[in-house]
């Protein structure tokens, strides 16, 4: 049995270091030691020789950096399910437990090779930093969030380089910068140290350089549109009170409409090409089939009467199957509905529908408050209006670069994003989400017009530049002009989406392959 040592105490305090180093380097802090933040936990897995210490170290660092980085989920079970704040405490605590995963599991990944097959120590340390890559790319989490982004929530000029990698491989590239700086660090006391140390320096300015060039080579637009955005801010209880038909539309309708029109008097010399409502805005069922009912009757006639486009979220119906769908509509000037609309296709667990229903149909009845919503069609159809060539996604949807790469794909000039964030509190999640969503315009190189119920509602560029954001929990208004291109080329990232998941995976094949016939040789050596 091993004895437990002062120093051995101490060595735990590692995973603890680079838990608090991630949590503190992802939005809304800055990036400050994301090149470095795995360090300390690599340290402490290359120490251990019991299977269990690497887990619970892995375990300890994923469970800090989620507290820290995502401790609005208190704040979700506290609105959403409903939960006492200690109640709601708790499943934070359990959520810091499950949320990451990613990290105790590279750590048994990697311990388990290295006991099998027996690694050189270079060889371990390199398959240490690139399993850790894999694990967090490939993690099963519901908010897909990772090490890339924060560079473009601190507008340091390295995020450019999305539009060649994605995201996805910025934040490979950031965590891949964790091997050299461990190195550095291992051979601080000598000049090797500080070599690796300036050379990573180095190569992190260039990065940023060649980030700014590669905005500066962008096209220039060749058109424009003035959107008006409203953000009306419905609070919670209202906005539930009137999807389950227990009032509140009209009260919610009125807002909507009063808001848009104070808009348009504040600017009565601004041609508006459109109008553009966050997702479910209008509080009843919308479609062909509804054009006749009371709500939409009353919003044609408003459209009529002001000659506004509007695109506006809705509730609506599958014919298909009879279930709710959450959709996005686009109306013309005389308030006729235009098609195609667009439908919601990756739902949210537990929210918008239950994982395994398909084929287990008998949970539905273990959780019947849990909404049962039909998938939408995925991103085949672009909203097609006035010469406009849209890309709709709904909430959440625009966290996966592969949903917009088939909007681009499509010949999408830009994309409309309409969002509900009201479950989330003010201080984390709205920032994380924006840029999330934000970020799929640096990838693909388009314009993403943003509205959400309770901010942030925004417009960024396809320069990766953010105009006006809108506060947070207020009800507000907002008219952009919006320059774009009529025929966005493709970018890099674009054209070889598979390009870094292929890299990476290849590079571990052959970096196990070596493990294998160097671990097979040692073996002959030894027999001989």
């Amino acid at each position: 049995m091993n004895s437990v040592t002062p120093s051995s105490h101490k060595l735990w305090l590692l995973p603890i270091l680079s838990g608090l180093l991630i949590g503190t380097s992802y939005i809304p802090f800055p990036p400050w030691a994301s090149l470095f933040c795995f360090v300390p936990l690599w340290f402490f897995w290359n120490r251990q020789t019991r299977f269990r210490n690497v887990f619970l170290g892995g375990l300890l660092t994923s469970f800090v950096f989620t507290l820290i980085g995502f401790n609005w989920v208190t704040y979700l079970l506290h609105e959403f399910a409903h939960l006492d704040w200690p109640v709601a405490a708790v499943g934070m605590l359990i959520y810091g437990l499950i949320a990451h995963t990613y990290v105790p599991l590279a750590g048994m990944l990697w311990f388990w090779g290295r006991k099998k097959f027996d690694w050189s120590k270079r060889l371990s340390l390199g398959l240490m930093a690139l399993i850790t890559i894999l694990c967090e790319a490939n993690s099963l989490t519901l908010f897909d969030w990772n090490f890339g982004y924060s560079w473009y929530g601190s507008n340091i000029p390295v995020y450019h380089w999305a539009e060649v990698i994605g995201f996805s491989g910025l934040s490979a590239a950031s965590l891949l910068c964790n091997l050299p700086l461990y190195i550095a660090w291992e051979k601080r006391k000598q000049n090797t140290g500080k070599i690796i140390l300036a050379s990573v320096f180095s190569i992190f300015m260039l990065l940023n350089l060649g980030g700014l060039w590669l905005k500066n080579r962008l096209s220039q637009p060749d058109a424009s549109f003035k959107v008006l955005m409203i953000q009306a801010y419905i609070e919670n209880a209202e906005k539930m009170a009137a999807e389950l038909g227990k009032g509140f539309g009209k009260e919610i309708f009125n807002r909507y409409i009063n808001q848009t029109d104070k808009a348009l008097k504040t600017h009565p010399d601004t041609q508006i090409d459109f109008a553009l409502w966050p997702e479910t805005a209008f509080p009843a069922l919308l479609g062909e089939q509804f054009i006749d009912e009371p709500y939409p009757v009353a919003l044609t006639k408003f459209l009529q009467d002001r000659q506004l486009p509007l695109i506006t979220g809705a509730y609506s119906v599958d014919e298909a199957s009879n279930l709710i769908t959450n959709s996005l509509f686009v109306l013309n000037k005389d308030g006729e509905l235009v098609p195609p609309h667009y439908s919601k296709t990756i739902l949210l667990a537990f929210g918008e529908f239950i994982p395994g229903e398909q084929y287990f149909p008998q949970i539905r009845n273990w959780l019947p408050a849990t909404g049962h919503f039909a998938r939408g069609h995925g991103p085949t159809d672009l909203l097609l209006w006035n010469d406009y060539k849209m890309g709709a996604q709904i909430c959440y949807e625009s966290l996966f670069p592969g949903f917009s790469r088939s909007l681009a794909q499509l010949g999408a000039q830009f994309i409309v994003n309409v969002t509900n964030d009201s479950w989330y509190g003010s201080w984390q999640e709205p920032y994380q989400h924006m840029f999330m969503t934000l970020a799929r315009g640096v990838e693909f190189r388009r314009p993403v017009l943003r509205v959400t119920n309770t901010g942030i509602s925004t417009v960024s560029l396809a320069s990766g530049e953010i105009l006006e954001r809108s506060p947070i929990h207020q009800a507000w208004s907002g008219v952009y002009e919006v320059p774009y291109l009529k025929n966005p080329p493709a970018t890099f990232y674009q054209n070889w989406f598979w390009l870094v998941p292929s890299l990476l995976w290849g590079t571990l094949i052959f970096l196990l392959g070596v493990g294998i016939v160097r671990g097979k040789d040692a073996e002959n050596a030894l027999r001989e």
